[in-house]
């Protein structure tokens, strides 16, 4: 039988997210059986999914793949950071001031 080698990186962005299989489970509306699947490599997501387990783990389709086309790709950190100013208005007000950002279109 193949391991699919894509569940050790599922499992990987996953707990650095503080995130159960449960709670994954529930952003993506799929079982957490399946989850489990998945970070065992006994299956792998579908394409489909691949978008929606992207964004609910906060990391790039290239980490997750394990594809490589750029050099200019965001590290984990420069993505945490990202999300955060995303996340919360207060947050986006502060650095846009900080860096004399005039943002006019919020």
């Amino acid at each position: 039988m193949r391991k699919y080698e894509i569940g050790d990186r599922i499992r990987k962005y996953r707990e650095s997210r503080s995130l159960t299989q449960k709670q994954l489970a529930q952003m993506l509306n799929v079982t957490s059986s399946r989850v489990s699947n998945w970070e065992q490599g006994i299956n792998r997501p579908d394409a489909d999914m691949l978008s929606d387990l992207c964004r609910a783990l906060r990391v790039s389709p290239s980490d997750l793949l394990d594809v490589r086309l750029t050099e200019d790709e965001f590290t984990e950190h420069e993505r945490n950071i990202v999300y955060a100013y995303r996340d919360n208005p207060k947050v986006r007000h502060a650095v846009d001031i900080l860096l004399g950002i005039d943002n006019d279109d919020e």
